[in-house]
């Protein structure tokens, strides 16, 4: 929703001030006890001991939050909150950049759950001043997706299953190192994200520390962030595995692959190596990185692993 000025967000909060009152009144009558806790941004946060309406603020903690099985404490979550399939259920409060203020506070949550550098701040305030705490997490690549985790399952008091997932990745991931540790050579991969303009990732993304994982040569590693590039630069680059990836998936995929095609020389096109992978599993700072990281590991080393038909 567009952010309420000034004028209409005083009177917004006069008019609910004695609902802040009763609802603050009836967290302590229900004995919703609260304490103390730091968040990943530094900000000290008076949270429930056991929150049962809870609201995610970003698809990668509503998977979080699935993942620790504590989605059925769940009463709102953002747009593309789309794994797994139950949260498809759960109504929506606004994309995590543009969130829906006064759908979050009707919901009454007694708890939201943030991206510390995704999440517009001025929302996250406003959040504060109507007293509904917000824990930010902040999940930059596969360690501190782990640390969001364990921090969200002992929030949510799940902390026995969020350690279980915990150690599942840790494990798939050194799986993944063991098998790559020895390779005598990485080849170089171009990481292709939609069809005009042409974007890649380089550095300070989870697809670069995912390809570096995975046993392959970052061909965008030189710029940070996600860079364009031009069609003879990718030429230039000679990229030995270009991997697709696009919310509209197979649509986009068969467009990429007609435009590749043309350029027989290409080592990707010449040795078949032009690839689709699901941009949420490579993306999206949850547990399911994991997979991509494994996914990513058998395209570029299919000598290392079992024949597995997975596509998704």
């Amino acid at each position: 929703m567009p952010a309420l000025s000034m004028p209409v967000y005083s009177r917004y909060l006069i008019f609910m001030r004695p609902c802040i009152v009763f609802f603050v009144l009836l967290i302590g009558a229900s004995g919703l006890q609260a304490e103390m806790v730091t968040d990943h941004a530094g900000r000290r946060v008076d949270v429930p001991e056991q929150p049962r309406r809870v609201v995610s603020l970003a698809p990668s903690i509503t998977e979080m939050v699935f993942a620790v099985n504590r989605g059925d404490r769940l009463v709102g979550v953002t747009e593309y909150s789309n794994f797994p399939e139950a949260a498809r259920e759960i109504p929506s409060v606004g994309s995590y950049v543009y969130l829906d203020l006064e759908k979050i506070f009707s919901l009454n949550p007694d708890l939201c759950i943030a991206i510390k550098d995704g999440n517009p701040i001025g929302v996250i305030r406003r959040l504060q001043e109507l007293n509904i705490p917000v824990f930010a997490v902040n999940p930059r690549d596969l360690e501190s997706v782990k640390t969001a985790l364990s921090d969200i399952g002992v929030l949510l008091g799940a902390q026995e299953k969020a350690d279980e997932v915990v150690a599942d990745m840790k494990t798939r991931i050194n799986r993944v190192r063991q098998k790559v540790d020895d390779v005598s050579r990485r080849p170089g991969v171009f990481f292709q994200i939609g069809v005009s303009p042409i974007v890649s990732a380089g550095t300070n993304t989870f697809i670069h520390e995912l390809i570096v994982e995975a046993g392959g040569r970052n061909l965008a590693a030189d710029n940070t962030g996600y860079p364009r590039y031009t069609t003879e630069e990718i030429l230039a680059l000679a990229p030995e595995i270009i991997v697709v990836t696009s919310m509209a998936r197979a649509q986009i995929f068969d467009k990429v692959l007609k435009k590749w095609q043309k350029w027989q020389d290409l080592p990707a096109v010449a040795h078949d190596r032009i690839y689709l992978v699901n941009s949420d599993l490579v993306d999206r700072p949850s547990p399911r990185l994991v997979k991509g990281l494994e996914k990513l590991a058998r395209l570029i080393h299919p000598e290392l692993f079992e024949t597995n038909s997975e596509n998704n």
